[in-house]
C-alpha cells in the first residue's frame, strides 16, 4: 500500500493513483504526513468485502435446497450484473481490443470462481471450503512478491490454513471431506487468483466500476445456461428471487466493488495475503448463521492467519515508506 512521497517511483505510480490534493500538497510542501486513512483505508475495504462475501455465502447455503448450487450462482451473478449495469451505466465504446479481452477474462474468472465455490459449499462446510480456496491467493502472493518477508508471512498464513483444515473435517486434514467438494474448492482458489490479477487490470483500464459491471454481465451470461438446466422454473419463485438478490448484494455487488477500489490503492501481493483472512471470516459466518461449530484448533488457526495478514500489511507499509530502487509493487 503506497504512502505519499515527494517523488514516487514508477512502480508506485502504477499501483495507485494519488489524489489531486495529495499531489499538490506534496509538490508545495515536500513529503506529506502519512495518515491512518491513507495507510489502512484499502485494508478496511478488503476486510469489509470479506465480511460481506462470507455472510452472503452463508445465506446462499440456506437457499441452495430451493435452487441448487448452479441456480444460486445464476441468481447471484444475474442480479448483481443487473444492479451494477443500472448503477454504473458503463460505456461500451472507445475501448481497445485489449481492454475488452481483459474484461472478458475477468468475467470468466468471476464465473469460474463462483461456480466452483458454490459447488464446493454444497458438499462441504463453509470453513474448510474457504480454507482450501484461499490457497490460490496465497500461491499468487508467493509467486508475484519480490520481497522475502512476504514469503514469511505467506508461510505463517499457510500454517493457519493447514490448522483450519480441521474445521468440519473430522480432525487434522481433509480426509473426511467429500473429495469432489474439496476439489471444487481448490479449483475455485485457482480462479480466485486469476480474479485478483484481472480485477486489478480491469480497474486500471476502466473508470469507476464500469469494468466490474461489464465483467459481471459476462459472468452472468456464462452461468445462466447452467442455472437454468439445474433449477428451471425454481429460479422464478418470488421468495427465491428476493433471497438471490440479497446474496447478489452481499456476495457480489458490495464486495467486488470494494475489492476493485482496494486493488487500485494496494499492490496485488498484499491484497492476496489479506485474502488469508477469508477462512477466519467464513468460519465465523458458518458458526453464526449455519451453526457450524468452531474448535480450539480453529481459533488458533484464525489467530495465525490474522497475524500473518497484519504482518504482511505492516511490512508493506514499511516498504512503501522507504522504497528500494528496484522494488516491484504491482
Amino acid at each position: 500500500m503506497p504512502a505519499p512521497s515527494p517523488s514516487p517511483t514508477a512502480s508506485q505510480e502504477t499501483s495507485a493513483t494519488p489524489t489531486a490534493g495529495t499531489a499538490a500538497g506534496t509538490a508545495a510542501a515536500g513529503p506529506a504526513p502519512v495518515s491512518a486513512r491513507t495507510r489502512f483505508g484499502p485494508v478496511a475495504l478488503v476486510v469489509s468485502a470479506g465480511i460481506s462475501v462470507q455472510f452472503g455465502a452463508a445465506l446462499a447455503v440456506m437457499i441452495m435446497p430451493r435452487a441448487g448450487a448452479a441456480g444460486v450462482v445464476t441468481l447471484r451473478l444475474a442480479a448483481a450484473a443487473l444492479v451494477l449495469l443500472i448503477l454504473c451505466r458503463p460505456k461500451v465504446r472507445g475501448y481497445s481490443r485489449a481492454d475488452w479481452g481483459t474484461v472478458v477474462a475477468f468475467g470468466v474468472a468471476m464465473a469460474g470462481m463462483n461456480g466452483l465455490f458454490y459447488q464446493s459449499i454444497d458438499r462441504i462446510p463453509l470453513g474448510p471450503a474457504v480454507t482450501l480456496e484461499v490457497l490460490g491467493p496465497l500461491a499468487l502472493s508467493v509467486i508475484v512478491s519480490r520481497r522475502l518477508v512476504n514469503l514469511l508471512w505467506a508461510g505463517l498464513a499457510l500454517g493457519g490454513v493447514v490448522l483450519l483444515s480441521g474445521h468440519g473435517g473430522g480432525g487434522l486434514g481433509f480426509g473426511s471431506l467429500d473429495p469432489a467438494g474439496a476439489a471444487f474448492a481448490v479449483g475455485a482458489g485457482a480462479m480466485w487468483a486469476a480474479y485478483i490479477v484481472f480485477s486489478a487490470r480491469t480497474g486500471r483500464r476502466f473508470p469507476q466500476a464500469d469494468g466490474l459491471a461489464l465483467a459481471m454481465a459476462v459472468a452472468a451470461v456464462i452461468s445462466l445456461p447452467l442455472g437454468v438446466v439445474e433449477s428451471g422454473s425454481a429460479l422464478l419463485v418470488p421468495s427465491t428471487l428476493a433471497l438471490g438478490l440479497g446474496v447478489a448484494v452481499l456476495s457480489s455487488v458490495l464486495p467486488y466493488t470494494l475489492e476493485l477500489l482496494a486493488l487500485r490503492r494496494m499492490p496485488a501481493p498484499t491484497f492476496a495475503i489479506l485474502m488469508s483472512l477469508e477462512p477466519a471470516i467464513a468460519a465465523t459466518a458458518g458458526f453464526l448463521v449455519l451453526n457450524q461449530a468452531m474448535s480450539a484448533l480453529d481459533a488458533l488457526a484464525i489467530a495465525l492467519v490474522i497475524a500473518a495478514s497484519m504482518g504482511a500489511v505492516r511490512s508493506q507499509i514499511g516498504g512503501r515508506a522507504k522504497p528500494g530502487p528496484k522494488e516491484e509493487v504491482s
